[in-house]
């Protein structure tokens, strides 16, 4: 075999290149395993932007509780948890016996609007005393 001519199998063919037979298949696998890929991430996406909704609700309708319970206006602890916890949330201040109630509730939408989620967390507190319930 000299130098200038390509190797050659049995009977002097040529022989064929190693990434000849399976030329393309990795574009076709990526193809493939892209949508899927791309919905996993849009799922773990919306998965943290709830998580971290609800987290900023909790601590809302905790501050919230915190403030109606040193006796700070009801109206005054609504404004002070919807800045907290988002513009579109929706925030209930009440008395339940004993205790002052804080609920609070931020709707998410879903990726592309294909399912609903809703943030929702409550806190109680005991009013100080000399605070009505």
């Amino acid at each position: 075999m000299t130098p200038h001519q390509p190797p050659t199998g049995g009977a002097g063919r040529p022989r064929p290149s190693a990434g000849g037979a399976e030329r393309g298949s990795v574009t076709a696998e990526l193809a493939l395993a892209l949508p899927g890929v791309v919905l996993l991430l849009v799922a773990l996406l919306t998965a943290a932007s709830a998580a971290l909704t609800q987290v900023r609700v909790a601590d809302a309708a905790r501050a919230g509780a915190r403030a109606a319970a040193l006796g700070e206006p009801y109206a005054a602890v609504a404004d002070l948890t919807a800045r907290l916890a988002g513009a579109d949330a929706v925030v209930r201040v009440r008395g339940d016996g004993s205790y002052l109630v804080v609920e609070v509730t931020q709707d998410l939408p879903g990726p592309l609007g294909l399912a609903d989620l809703r943030a929702t967390a409550s806190a109680r507190a005991v009013p100080e005393p000399g605070v009505p319930g």
